[in-house]
C-alpha cells in the first residue's frame, strides 16, 4: 500500500485542537505550535541521532494495517543524510509485522535514549525501503520532555533461532499477553491522521499503568506538553497501534486496533495523574514473539511516575 507524498503543514490539526480545547489548554498549546514547523536535521538533533541505538516506527504493512515496530542498531544506524533526510540502516526483524515495509507512505519515528531519559519525534514520508534499510524524507522533528521514561541501559541481545519459537498471530489477547501488559512500564503508541500522516509516541508509568479489562486495554493520560499529538490523532482517526516490550527477555507484543479518548472526573478511580482523561483500546490484530534484539539488565523508575489508583469510573 502506497500513498502520494504530502506537503508539510504547520500548526495543529482539528483533532489536536479539539482535545486542547476540552482540556482547557488552548493558550498554553498555542505557544508550542512552532515546534510543528518543517524540520531541519541539524545541530543538536543530528548529534542526538548519531549516538542512538533504539527507535520505533509507525507505518502500514502490505495489507494496510497500522503497526508500530522497534528499530535497533549500533550507534550511527540513524544517519542524517541531509537537513531533510534520515537514513535508517536497519529493518524490523524477521517475524515483525513491518518486516516487509512498503515505501511511499507516511511514517512516524520515536527515537528514545532510555539511559538519559531523552526522546525525539520525527514524522515524514518513507521514500525508500530495501534490504539495506530505510530512507525518511523528514517533515517534522522535535523533542519531548523526559517525563515517564524509565532509565535503562540497552545492549545487543541474540534473538531465538528462527523457528525455535514461532511468532503468534491472533485477534484477541491470550493470558500471557495480559500478563506482559500488567508488568509493562513502557508503551509505544502509533497513531495516524488522514492528512498529516503517522506518528509514534512513548508512554510510561509504574508497572501496570496499562490495564486490561474484558479483552480491552486502557491507560490514564498523564500530564505532558499540552500539544496532544497522540490524543488528537485518536480524536480524528481511531486506528491505533501499540507495542509492548519486555526489555529483560526480548519478548514483544504488537497490537493494532482502534482507540478512543475518554473523559472522566479528575481524580476519579484509575485517573492516576488527575487529568480526567484516559485512552481505551480495542485490539483487532496481534503479533507476539521474541522480536526485540536489545535487552536491559536493570531498570530505574522515572521519578515522576504517578502512583497507581483504583478501578475507573464510567466515562462521560
Amino acid at each position: 500500500m502506497t500513498t502520494p507524498a504530502r506537503k508539510p503543514v504547520a500548526g495543529f490539526h482539528e483533532g489536536e485542537l479539539a482535545v486542547q480545547h476540552r482540556a482547557g489548554v488552548t493558550r498554553d498549546a498555542s505557544r508550542l505550535a512552532g515546534m510543528l514547523a518543517p524540520a531541519q536535521l541539524g545541530g543538536g538533533i543530528a548529534r542526538f541521532l548519531e549516538d542512538r541505538t533504539f527507535a520505533a516506527i509507525t507505518a502500514r504493512d502490505e495489507r494496510g494495517t497500522l503497526w508500530i515496530s522497534p528499530l535497533t542498531g549500533s550507534a550511527g544506524f540513524l544517519d542524517v543524510a541531509s537537513p531533510s533526510a534520515l537514513e535508517v540502516r536497519a529493518l524490523p526483524v524477521e517475524g515483525d509485522p513491518l518486516r516487509h515495509l512498503p515505501a511511499r507512505q507516511p511514517v512516524g519515528l520515536i527515537v528514545v535514549e532510555f539511559a538519559t531519559r531523552r526522546r525525539l519525534r520525527i514524522n515524514g514520508e518513507l521514500s525508500g525501503a530495501d534490504t539495506d534499510g530505510l530512507r525518511i524524507d523528514v517533515q517534522q522533528a522535535y523533542g519531548n520532555c523526559p517525563q515517564y521514561i524509565q532509565r535503562r541501559h540497552l545492549h545487543v541481545a541474540d534473538l531465538p533461532v528462527h523457528g525455535a519459537e514461532p511468532v503468534r498471530h491472533a485477534s484477541a489477547l491470550a493470558p500471557e499477553d495480559a500478563h506482559l501488559i500488567s508488568l509493562s512500564d513502557t508503551l509505544l503508541v502509533g497513531t495516524t491522521h488522514p492528512a498529516r500522516g503517522n506518528d509514534a509516541s512513548h508512554r510510561g508509568g509504574s508497572p501496570g499503568f496499562v490495564r486490561v479489562e474484558d479483552g480491552h486495554l486502557w491507560w490514564p493520560d498523564y500530564s505532558g506538553n499540552n500539544m496532544f499529538n497522540t490524543l488528537g490523532n485518536i480524536e480524528a482517526d481511531p486506528e491505533t497501534a501499540l507495542l509492548f516490550c519486555d526489555f529483560a527477555t526480548g519478548r514483544t507484543l504488537h497490537l493494532s486496533g482502534r482507540a478512543a479518548v475518554e473523559w472522566t472526573d479528575p481524580g476519579a478511580p484509575g485517573d492516576d495523574d488527575h487529568t480526567g482523561r484516559r485512552v481505551r483500546f480495542t485490539p483487532r490484530h496481534l503479533v507476539a514473539g521474541h522480536l526485540l534484539p536489545v535487552q536491559a539488565d536493570s531498570v530505574a523508575a522515572a521519578p515522576d511516575n504517578p502512583p497507581l489508583t483504583g478501578r475507573p469510573a464510567s466515562p462521560r
